[in-house]
């Protein structure tokens, strides 16, 4: 069964990014279509900007964190980007962890749970989407959408919501489907 890499794009103080990625986590996890399922937050990860002197298809890296971030993203088969939206876009720390590598995301399926407040965050998954087929990843069609004036309490916690647990479980579906399908573009020669 293929591995799946659950990345919190958001690094913002006060995020809600973590508690969705948390609660995403637990249901991918229970899905069973994975043989891990493991979660990342850029937060934590804390690249710097862009900071390799070598073009990324290159694989030539010359900082720690860097290896260490190819080896993460190198042991997924599959990816989620629980991202918000900003300004009508995605997130900058998004960007930045994409374009550190490139031969380490190929030919693995991405698919989204984005979160905003009155679009949800449909525009930033519409805008990264051009992102990732640069790098031969394959966007799943269905999706997460989480508008957050209806799916947090008072307490700022993810409301309960069947439609958004089916969201998650088609996506899911989905995204196991094309990494299995993918699987023999990964192997190298």
């Amino acid at each position: 069964m293929p591995r799946l890499t659950v990345i919190v794009a958001s690094t913002r103080p006060g995020r809600v990014g973590r508690r969705i990625g948390d609660w995403f986590t637990a249901v991918a996890t229970a899905h069973g279509a994975f043989d891990d399922v493991r979660l990342v937050d850029l937060a934590e990860v804390a690249l710097p900007f862009h900071d390799e002197p070598h073009h990324p298809s290159e694989g030539r890296y010359l900082h720690q964190h860097t290896r260490e971030w190819s080896a993460t993203v190198a042991a997924g088969d599959a990816f989620v980007f629980v991202m918000p939206e900003y300004n009508y876009g995605f997130s900058a720390p998004l960007k930045n962890a994409i374009d550190y590598l490139y031969t380490e995301w190929q030919y693995k399926p991405v698919g989204f749970v984005s979160y905003g407040m009155t679009s949800g965050g449909l525009r930033a998954v519409q805008m990264i989407k051009q992102v990732v087929t640069t790098l031969k990843m394959m966007p799943a069609n269905e999706a997460v959408t989480v508008f957050l004036r209806q799916a947090l309490d008072d307490a700022g916690e993810l409301v309960p919501d069947p439609g958004r647990d089916a969201a998650a479980k088609g996506m899911l579906d989905e995204v196991a489907r094309l990494a299995t399908a993918l699987a023999p573009l990964r192997v190298t020669a």
